[in-house]
This record gives structure tokens, sequence and C-alpha cells, in this order.
């Protein structure tokens, strides 16, 4: 494609040299170009890409894009915001495929990944074509992609969107992360709708305070055309959405909405609910536990019915799914119950641990760490939940990153004693998950949380195979024999 094709429309300043140049391929990592290449010149938070321009004229690079002239003989397409127009370039690159698509986004602190598959399974049970691209990998046509990202870059999420395009996919549901919504990685792209389904602390390392974590979450909505906004009202961040948008659709439990439940039972084999969807009435049986599942499913059964699915169509999708790996996944149910989940922030490890309070007939067993090199404010926090919430409390690794580990398990240990002294610290996070699982007893309840259906612990740079569910197993295979 000729660089005049690439850049159309995405709000040039200047361009110095030709535009009928052909570009094979847009590069933001300077060792990845090859002759052909367009290098788009990106700000890091350590790095600037125009400090690599060099690097991108020895190895074959056809043109630039920056956000400033500099001293090359290369053709320079000269942007206000790098990031925002790699958006669009990519979208020119590859044909354009979200217009030719119906695009559903999921943006939030926690659900995200469990309400694109609650909309994922209703849509597909409607006959809807669906794609999936998330935290836990992209799915389409019977293919999938390992995970990588939550949001992919722009150049692999416009490349991921043609190719579900031609796979006959119909509609994509993605998530959006906060980073993403920063860095405009969906940037340019029409949705249907957008749902927003919560708002707690999380990535304070990375955004500084929850005022400016909101505005990069917020930033979604100001910088794509959504036709609906579908927000959570009973969310303090979503009511205020709410009332910036006349476009805006809202759920909830507590407080009035044009989507909402009632009669709310959680038990230990899922939850019912009776769903009010735009005045229709249906009864829904989730094979998923927890009050916060609730939300989860109205949010997709709302953007579902804002597509054309009717309510019947809807519960039946919400009933549908059986589970979503890593997402309150029951691993083991039989004299007792190991759970694994992803909860990593104060709010999720909350949520999850007061939804297996109400179905555990015994004491309530807690396993968890917090990453390193991230928001460290919130691993006190997360101590004295667990602290308050759970009988016994397992303190662990996580992804203790650059950091020492036992520096982040003692910042947890100070937020335990806040509320109780019943627990015990197992730095290895193998041997702190059979630790709880040998401790527990008939009715216990373990619940395994920060890490869910992830595949590696990452210690010093150094990504080892690791996953709960894989070690839980292997631990009551070790009790059989």
């Amino acid at each position: 494609m000729k660089l005049l094709d690439v850049i159309k429309g995405i709000g040039v300043k200047k361009v110095k040299g030709g535009t009928e140049k052909e570009i094979t391929e847009l590069v933001i990592d300077s060792n990845s170009v090859t002759p052909g290449s367009l290098y788009i010149c990106l700000k890091g938070k350590d790095f600037d890409g125009h400090d690599f321009i060099g690097r991108a004229e020895k190895y074959g690079a056809s043109a630039i894009m920056c956000d400033r002239e500099t001293d090359t003989p290369l053709t320079q397409v000269i942007v206000e915001d790098t990031r925002a127009a790699m958006s669009l370039a990519a979208a020119n690159f590859y044909g354009n495929p979200g217009n030719k698509l119906k695009l559903i986004a999921v943006t939030g602190t926690n659900g995200k990944t469990t309400t694109t598959h609650f909309i994922t399974s209703i849509l597909a049970g409607a006959g809807i074509k669906c794609g999936l691209i998330g935290t836990l990998g992209t799915y389409y046509a019977d293919k999938y992609i390992e995970p990588s990202l939550t949001t992919p870059d722009p150049v692999i999420l416009h490349k991921t969107l043609a190719d579900m395009y031609e796979s006959g996919v119909e509609t994509v549901v993605m998530e959006v992360s906060a980073h993403a919504a920063y860095h405009k990685k969906a940037y340019g792209l029409k949705f249907e709708s957008a749902v927003f389904t919560n708002l707690t602390q999380d990535h304070l390392d990375f955004f500084g305070s929850m005022e400016e974590y909101k505005r990069a979450k917020f930033g979604f909505f100001r910088d794509n055309a959504c036709k609906y906004i579908v927000t959570n009202s009973d969310d303090a961040a979503g009511a205020e959405l709410a009332a910036q948008y006349k476009n805006a659709i809202t759920y909830g439990i507590e407080n009035p909405a044009d989507v909402f439940a009632i009669k709310v039972a959680e038990r230990k084999d899922g939850t019912t609910f009776v769903m009010n969807l735009f005045d229709r009435i249906f009864d829904v049986k989730l094979h998923l536990i927890g009050r916060f599942n609730v939300y989860n499913a109205l949010a997709a059964a709302t953007a579902a019915a804002l597509f054309g699915v009717s309510t019947e169509k809807a519960a039946e999708g919400l009933s549908a799914l059986k589970g979503v790996s890593g997402r309150l996944e029951c691993v083991y149910s039989e004299k007792f119950s190991v759970y694994v989940d992803y909860a990593h922030t104060p709010d999720g490890l909350e949520k999850s641990l007061s939804a297996l309070k109400k179905v555990c007939r015994g004491r309530l067993i807690s396993v968890f760490g917090c990453g390193g090199n991230r928001d460290e404010r919130k691993r006190r926090v997360m101590g004295e939940v667990s602290g308050r919430l759970a009988d016994f409390t397992v303190i662990t690794t996580d992804n203790p990153r650059f950091e020492d580990a036992m520096d982040i398990i003692w910042e947890i240990e100070k937020g335990v004693l806040m509320h109780s002294s019943a627990y015990v610290i197992v730095q290895d996070r193998a041997e702190a998950v059979k630790y709880a699982v040998n401790s527990a007893g008939e009715g216990d309840v373990v619940l395994i949380a920060g890490k869910g259906a992830e595949k590696y612990q990452e210690v010093f740079g150094i990504k080892r195979p690791y996953n709960d569910k894989d070690t839980v197993e292997e631990i009551l295979r070790g009790r059989k024999g």
C-alpha cells in the first residue's frame, strides 16, 4: 500500500518527502524494521522511538511517523498525536476492517472478561458469528491466539480484525483496558455498544490517582463513537458516566436503572434472579456464583438487547455459559471446594470472598499475594480484606517481578493483622496452595486468588511456567496416590 493511502485522514501536520512510496508493514520496534516499513516513533515511560530513527534507516524503512521534524533522509509524516495516528494508519493499512464488523467493547476495573464471555455466549446462541478479544486470548472461527495484552496494540488489533472479517465473523466483542484507552489502541473504531462495569482501585502505580485512572477509562468514550453506552448505575463512576451521555443505558440492582435484577439468590451451584430487560421479564439461572456476576450478566444482556437479541435468547445465553477460566472457577468440589480466581484488586478480592462466604459451610481459606512493581497501596488493603472476610489467610507470592517477594508479603501481612492473627506466610506459591489444600476439611472453601488462568509466574524478568489450577490438580493427584 502506498504511504499516501496509509496516512489518509489521520490528521497529518506535515509531510517531508514523497508519499508515493510503497509501505509493506507498520512497525513500532526499530529492531523489527525491514525494507519498506513505516517506522512509528512512540514515546514510552522509559524510551522515545525518535532516538532509534537511525536504526530504522539502517534496516531499510521507507518512512517514519513522528511528532516532530527530525534530521533524517527518510520521508517524515509529522502528526500531533502519534498513538492516535498509528491507530488510524493501522486501520487504513488493513482495509478498515472495523467498519465492516459490528463491535462491542467492555471496559472497567473488574468484570471485563466475564462480561465479554456472557455477551459472546448470548450472541452465538442467537446465531451471530462472533469473535472475542481479551485477557484470556483471541477466539474466532475455530482459531485461538494466546494472550499477550488485554487489548492488542493497534497494528495487531487491526490485522486481527481483518482476519476475523475474512473468516466470516460478523461481530467482535473486545475488552478495553485502562492502559489501552490511555494509549488510544482502539482510537477511531466505532462501537455498537460500549459497556462500563465499574471503577475500583487498580493501576495507581501508572496513573497516580483514582481521578487520573477514571480519566483514562472515560477517555475511551471521548475518543470513540459509541452508539450506546451501557453503564452500571450502582457504581459511582458508572452513574457519573450515565449523567454525561444522552445515549447512556443503565443497569443495576440497588439504584433505578433501565435494566435491573430482583430476587437475587446465591447458591453453591449458581445464582438465580429475575431480570427486567427494558420491561421484559425473564427468570435467569447462572452457573456462575456471586452477586457481582449478576451485574456482569445484566451488562451483557443489555448490550445484546441493544443489538436486537430477544430477552428469551439473552436469558438462554446467560444460562449457557458454564464458566470462565480462572474467574471464580471451581476446580475441585467434594469434601471441600477449591476456587481459582483472577481477583487481584481490593474490590475483586472482597467480592469473591463475600460470594464464597455465603456458600461456605466450614472455614473460608484465602490464598493470595500481590504483584511486584505495581500499585503498592493496594497490598495492605487486600490484606485487610482477607483478614476481615476469610477465616484463615495464606499469604504468598503473585508475580514479584523485580521486587523482593518478602517485602510485598510483609506489606500484605500488615493489613491482615488489622483484623486477624489467623494466617501463615508461605513464600513459594505452589507450596502455599499445597498448604491450603491440605489444611482444608469437610465443608471448607479455599480461594486461590490473583492469577486466575495465567500460565506463568514472573520473577526477576523470567516467566516461569506455573498455573494455579494445574497445581491444585497435581496436589490432589498426590493425595489420592
